[in-house]
């Protein structure tokens, strides 16, 4: 008969660093967005994206042959800085003490 002892802590460290390591691999695999992705990386729907930002000259986007791409390392700099800007004018990003 075999006996395993499995240190519990250790195997949950490798697990976890193995997966962060896969979640960056595949982040940095894309190039470019087409529209869908961009949905996907928002969770956003593409009238949410219309409305909201795409039309801001600041979006980096192309059109290839009749369809949007996004360089992806550009539009995720955009995305956070949007994202910034957005939380000085949401009601949430108010402090709870300063609320109506």
């Amino acid at each position: 008969m075999i006996d395993i002892n499995v240190d519990e802590e250790k195997l949950q460290d490798e697990i976890q660093k193995r997966v962060k390591e896969a979640v960056e691999s595949a982040e940095t695999d894309l190039v470019l967005w087409d529209t869908k992705e961009l949905r996907r990386r928002t969770c956003m729907s593409w009238n949410t994206i219309k409305e909201h930002f795409f039309y801001d000259p600041r979006c980096p986007k192309m059109k290839i042959g009749g369809k949007c791409y996004f360089p992806a390392e550009e539009m995720k700099a955009f995305l956070m800085e949007w994202v910034e800007e957005q939380k000085k004018v949401s009601p949430w990003a108010v402090p709870t003490d300063k609320r109506p």
